[in-house]
């Protein structure tokens, strides 16, 4: 069989790329010979359809649920359909500027469109609520309406602007994490913008339209809700009464949650990305130096049917040799696994670990699998997905060190596969010249060359023509004279006068031993050493557990050690970590500054953001997610979330304090009651816009999960305690403004 990979061009789409070769198939076979057929081994489009399905499918239900919420909250059809109309709007007009942007519906267009979903509601259940109580106050619905988004106006203003402060550092992520969530962020901050437009005039004009004059009495079910809620709400009132008479006490809790966050993101396990299920597996085996072609076919054969053994597993490609520094020595292999549909429960990464055994019995080669996944960032090609790199400047020394560290790294329970790419076991066979003897018989060294030449290249030196075909005529000696380099002397060349002579007797054969390959980095002897991850353990506890026994056996100064690939990626990951959260809080804090025009409430608005910290990290550690990019962009996504409860309490106490109403403890407990409903409202529709993520199976889930999960923990906290915690920052900083305004007032002044 002959395998042909085709790679896509860096611009082009692979969706069409496979259509297109698809189409052509039922062509090509016309022209093929009856004996020869076109077989698809490996499509790697059938995954991203599935994928791009699932999440077309999620976001769906997310839209259901989001709906659901704002009809159990608001009960009437006309709040409903003029809340649940921004949902539709914001993603027609999303999708819209994406395709003036160029952008493509991908698996994180589409997840950035379902987060979407519950943040561009939110904005019109804040003004719907606000025109609720303007009509209970006795307005009309057009006077509740174009009221209502009067003093609603400006903290809707706030909530969009502060939440698309959050992704201006997503914009600015260098490498190609910055590449992969640029289309992310930009999605999701158009959708807020498109939301908060709508909310503050289509919700507002529908609502006021499709209104009563004189609303219906709430049937059983919402007098039984309201009669909850109004319960909820005075037990709330109630008990943030007990803590503000503890104030200083919520003060140092909540600067407490500060070094509780810290503390959990250092335990929680650390990943680059989350290892996807694509359906597909590569394999490599590795023979012995010495391996002939043929022995290696055979093991070729061996693996290959271990591997179809499976039942998870649809189809194996496999080819022997190929190039490379391991020359017929080795063999790869291409497996395609069964759609999820046809293997429940069994991921790709579960299939390798039960194959692991069954293939580490064959004799004669080592064999290694790993899953193969959307991104894979520089290093070279190796036969495992992680890759460590030693340099040093002797060569000598190098491979001595590699080895030293790759028997200690195959000691770790962390660690599985380990190999290194320097063999230094290679054989060699070196055909010695007596010079004296070539000269005395008149053999030239271009005419031994060229025996062998003809005897091993297989030179094509002419081609038979037919009518329907052509056929190369290759040179090369019989199959039994290249089975022993001692059949070598058995060639003749040819000497004075035609003589014939045995390259016997004027060269002999020395064997020796020498590496198959020297690779290079940096100008550097380099050794490459691969590994996979054992069950259950993620990169980074890897990553340190490598650095200690690269401390442990106390290699020299020369020789210098560096993550390479997804290894290295992860490590640059994890230092530009903190940087990307301290710019989004810098960028949260400057909007809000500019807004409020003032440093004290955008403190307050800040504090909250601690508490959605831990609940994200506490999610994942308890669903044993490690922390990832995908996780990263749910804190910072968190961070756009809960400030709007915060955002909310604040603009309504200094509204209620301009317009006369007590300062102080007064306006904020005013607050509260007030915003507790819309407060409850949003955090619910961002909650289900979640779960679904969350609970997302299918091809691509592993993206996803982590998503939802670090979204739902960190509202579920926060939720709870944002509401104590920010009427007590307030206040507090409140009485700190206060004091440090009493005494500018008592200084004196000179003129």
């Amino acid at each position: 069989a002959i395998i042909m990979v085709i790679f896509k061009q860096p611009d082009a789409n692979v969706i069409e790329v496979v259509d297109g070769i698809q189409a052509m198939l039922p062509e090509l076979d016309r022209w093929l010979p009856a004996g020869i057929r076109v077989h698809t081994l490996r499509d790697r489009s059938e995954t991203i359809r599935a994928s791009v399905a699932e999440v077309e499918h999620t976001l769906l239900i997310t839209v259901a649920l989001v709906i659901l919420v704002v009809a159990l909250f608001l009960r009437r059809w006309s709040a409903v359909l003029a809340a649940a109309i921004s949902v539709p709007l914001s993603l027609l007009g999303t999708l819209c500027v994406m395709w003036l942007l160029g952008y493509s519906l991908d698996n994180l267009s589409l997840m950035a469109l379902t987060i979407s979903v519950g943040f561009v509601v939110d904005d019109a259940i804040v003004m719907i609520v606000n025109m609720t109580r303007m009509r209970e106050q006795g307005m009309g619905p057009m006077e509740a309406a174009i009221e209502g988004a009067r003093r609603i106006g400006f903290t809707v203003v706030s909530i969009t602007l502060s939440l698309i402060a959050v992704f201006i550092p997503l914009l600015f992520m260098p490498g190609i994490v910055g590449r992969l969530f640029r289309e992310f962020s930009v999605t999701l901050a158009i959708a807020v913008a498109i939301s908060g437009v709508i909310s503050l005039t289509v919700t507002p004009m529908v609502a006021a339209r499709l209104a009563r004059e004189v609303e219906r009495p709430p049937g059983w079910f919402g007098r039984g809700f309201e009669r909850g809620m109004d319960w909820l709400i005075r037990w709330y009132l109630a008990s943030l009464a007990v803590v503000l008479r503890w104030r200083r006490l919520g003060v140092l809790f909540t600067i407490s949650l500060v070094g509780v966050t810290v503390w959990l993101y250092i335990i929680v396990p650390k990943d680059f990305f989350p290892t996807q299920d694509t359906g597909l597996i590569g394999g490599f085996a590795q023979g012995a130096a010495d391996t002939s072609f043929q022995t290696m076919t055979e093991v070729e054969a061996r693996v290959a049917a271990i591997l179809m053994a499976d039942p998870a597993v649809a189809s194996v490609g496999g080819s022997v040799g190929g190039g490379g520094g391991a020359g017929a020595s080795s063999a790869r292999f291409f497996i395609s696994l069964k759609p999820l549909a046809e293997r429940p429960g069994v991921n790709a990464e579960q299939v390798i670990n039960r194959l692991r055994p069954q293939l580490s019995r064959i004799a004669g080669a080592q064999v290694f699998l790993r899953g193969i996944q959307d991104i894979n960032v520089g290093g070279r090609q190796s036969n495992a997905s992680y890759q460590y790199v030693l340099l040093a400047p002797d060569l000598d020394e190098l491979q001595s060190w590699s080895e030293t560290l790759v028997r200690r790294l195959r000691e770790l329970p962390e660690l599985a596969d380990v190999s290194s790419d320097q063999q230094r076991a290679g054989l060699v066979s070196r055909l010695v010249i007596d010079r004296d003897a070539i000269a005395r018989l008149g053999i030239s060294v271009q005419a031994g060359n060229q025996a062998l030449n003809n005897a091993f290249a297989q030179r094509q030196v002419s081609v038979i023509y037919r009518s329907r075909n052509q056929y190369r005529v290759v040179l090369e000696v019989e199959p039994r004279l290249t089975e022993d380099p001692t059949q070598i002397g058995g060639l003749f060349v040819t000497g004075r006068n035609g003589a014939q002579v045995p390259l016997s007797a004027v060269a002999r054969m020395e064997r020796g031993s020498a590496p198959l390959t020297i690779t290079h980095q940096g100008q550097f002897p380099a050794s490459t050493i691969t590994f996979n991850l054992a069950p259950g353990v993620s990169l980074g506890q890897a990553s340190a557990a490598i650095e200690q026994a690269q401390r442990d056996i106390q290699m020299p100064g020369t020789v210098r050690g560096e993550f390479a690939g997804n290894a290295r990626v992860f490590q640059s990951f994890q230092t530009g970590q903190s940087v990307l959260i301290l710019a989004a809080l810098v960028s949260i804090y400057l909007v809000l500054g500019m807004l409020y025009e003032s440093y004290i409430h955008p403190l307050t608005i800040i504090s909250t953001l601690p508490t959605a910290g831990i609940g994200c990290l506490v999610a994942l550690l308890v669903t044993n997610t490690p922390f990832t990019v995908i996780a990263l962009i749910g804190v910072i996504l968190l961070m756009g979330i809960v400030k709007k409860n915060a955002i909310m309490m604040v603009d309504f106490a200094l509204e209620h304090e301009r317009e006369g109403g007590e300062p102080g403890e007064q306006a904020i407990l005013a607050a509260c009651r007030e915003r507790f409903r819309p407060i409850l409202m949003t955090t619910m529709a961002a909650l289900f816009g979640a779960i679904p993520l969350a609970l997302a199976g299918g091809v691509g889930s592993e993206l996803r999960q982590p998503l939802g999960i670090a979204i739902i923990g960190g509202l579920l906290l926060s939720q709870l305690l944002t509401l104590y915690t920010t009427p007590v920052v307030y206040l507090s900083l409140e009485k700190l403004a206060g004091g440090q305004r009493a005494k500018l007032q008592r200084a004196p002044s000179t003129v």
